[in-house]
């Protein structure tokens, strides 16, 4: 299975990590195209792989990854269009363009797959949302699977739940980052030490998400379990409460989503 990646940067290279890392495909079936020849150097230095600054090249391949910024992801597709044909599959990650946009912007029959991936990929554990096109077979899905699931968890999703997505997995690390910074910032302010403050804040986080994840309880319940009567953390909890914390999540989601819409 060959394997191109248009896009050096970091979640293009993420995806190529954890797919070599995971034995998914060897690093000599992999090559990555980009205008940035250092960028590539490295990328071939640290993963094996094949590199090139002809586009093309990387799209001579069975599954090539669009993996630019959805400012340029037309002006690729241009470029690549006649180097692909209907038994290749694509796999784009441009955040907010629509499966029929990238279709017609090849103008012919494709396999397609659209991916909204997250940065935690570059730790190994990124949260992808995947639609599919028509032509898209269920082995194919399955080893878009394979691939999304080496980087953390990967799940198929019918389209119009991509804006949704966008907003709970994919900007969303940037709110849980902002979150640790302010529980880290609370907890200096206590008398903490800020490398400990960072530590102590970041990891109550990955496992309080484990606990959701791995017990199956609702959040409410896993809530619940830590606000004894009385307690320190009911008084923390009605602040947050009082002061609007949960409003101001779902609020900066809906805006998050509707901004992935008008893309």
């Amino acid at each position: 299975m060959r394997i191109g990646f248009i896009g050096n940067g970091n979640m293009g290279t993420a995806i190529m990590g954890g797919i070599i890392s995971k034995g998914v495909a060897e690093p000599g079936d992999i090559v990555v195209s980009d205008i940035n020849v250092d960028g590539l150097r490295e990328s071939h230095e640290k993963y094996g792989v094949g590199t090139a600054t002809d586009n093309k090249t990387a799209a001579a391949a069975d599954i090539v990854f669009l993996a630019v910024k959805p400012n340029v992801v037309y002006k690729v597709i241009d470029g690549i269009k006649d180097a692909v044909n209907e038994n290749t599959l694509i796999v784009s990650i441009a955040a907010g363009q629509s499966i029929s946009r990238l279709e017609e912007a090849f103008g012919k029959k494709i396999k397609l797959v659209r991916v909204m991936p997250n940065t935690p990929a570059l730790v190994g554990e990124a949260m992808s949302g995947i639609a599919v096109n028509e032509n898209v077979t269920e082995s194919e899905k399955e080893t878009v699977l394979k691939i999304f699931n080496s980087l953390g968890r990967g799940e198929i999703i019918e389209e119009y739940m991509m804006d949704a997505v966008t907003a709970v997995s994919g900007s969303s690390p940037a709110y849980v980052f902002m979150f640790i910074e302010a529980m880290a910032d609370a907890a200096v302010r206590c008398g903490l030490p800020r490398a400990k403050a960072y530590t102590f804040a970041a990891q109550a986080v990955l496992g309080s998400a484990k606990m959701v994840l791995e017990t199956g309880k609702h959040p409410g319940e896993l809530k619940d379990m830590v606000c004894s009567p009385a307690g320190t953390t009911i008084d923390a909890v009605a602040v947050l409460e009082e002061e609007g914390f949960r409003s101001a999540v779902m609020k900066a989601m809906q805006a998050c989503a509707e901004k992935s819409k008008s893309m």
